[in-house]
């Protein structure tokens, strides 16, 4: 998931490097493409891994639910704040994020029969369809997109915490959240902003290589990409569950 945080790790789109990096020749491995895909292809098992045992050991209403999403919440903090951990921490998070989308997806489907796969195979579709236009240059990462899209998952972001803050008191933001006309476009808005988020994602992968930044920052842009289609997955099986109430 491209975010300020993220962005600022690789110096933005023409910002200053960071201190290993601009060591240069001191630094004996740097990231690739290839070692990227190699990390996010280790933390996509770990998470899948996790969400099976989550899927078939951990209830909804159980304390382990809640201890994976404090886990993952805290292993995401630390790998933003820092970077160079990632290669533990990033794999921590796909485990305790894969216990915790395994219990909430068993959940949706208990509710809705076979929307897990529904759900799955959409993410699938929508990371294709995102990896062709980038990789063809249909779509070019500008300055101005990466902007656009940052500042919309800011908001997004933002009206999150907003609402589960409102729902501490009690107090609920009507027609967003339900299977009204208002609430399906809300949510597909935030599926086409999490969608051009993977767009960053690569984006970032491809910065990061060319500027000869250090290795381990191949699991942080593979964390990056993890929290995007983690989020999309999630989108896309609210989306899907507003459908099938209507």
């Amino acid at each position: 998931m491209a975010n300020p945080a993220l962005d600022r790790r690789f110096g933005g789109p023409a910002g200053p490097l960071p201190a290993a990096v601009a060591a240069g020749p001191m630094v004996a491995d740097t990231m690739t493409v290839g070692g990227t895909v190699r990390a996010t292809t280790i933390l996509l098992a770990l998470l899948v891994a996790g969400g099976v045992w989550g899927w078939t050991s951990v209830g909804a209403a159980s304390g382990l639910l809640l201890v994976a999403v404090l886990v993952a919440l805290g292993a995401a903090i630390a790998t933003i704040v820092k970077p160079e951990w990632s290669r533990a921490t990033a794999p921590i998070y796909a485990v305790a994020e894969g216990v915790a989308l395994g219990a909430i997806s068993r959940v949706y489907e208990a509710a809705f029969d076979g929307l897990v796969v529904q759900a799955i195979l959409g993410t699938v579709v929508v990371l294709g369809v995102m990896l062709v236009l980038y990789a063809t240059r249909t779509i070019v990462v500008t300055d101005r997109m990466r902007s656009t899209i940052l500042v919309a998952t800011l908001g997004i972001a933002a009206f999150y915490v907003v609402s589960l803050l409102l729902s501490f008191f009690g107090v609920g933001i009507p027609f967003v959240w339900d299977a009204g006309p208002l609430g399906i476009a809300f949510s597909a808005f935030v599926i086409v902003v999490a969608a051009f988020n993977l767009l960053l994602d690569f984006d970032l992968i491809e910065r990061g290589a060319r500027r000869g930044f250090p290795a381990v920052y191949e699991w942080f842009a593979a964390f990056g990409l993890l929290l995007t289609l983690v989020w999309l997955y999630l989108e896309i099986l609210r989306l899907l569950a507003k459908l099938q109430e209507r």
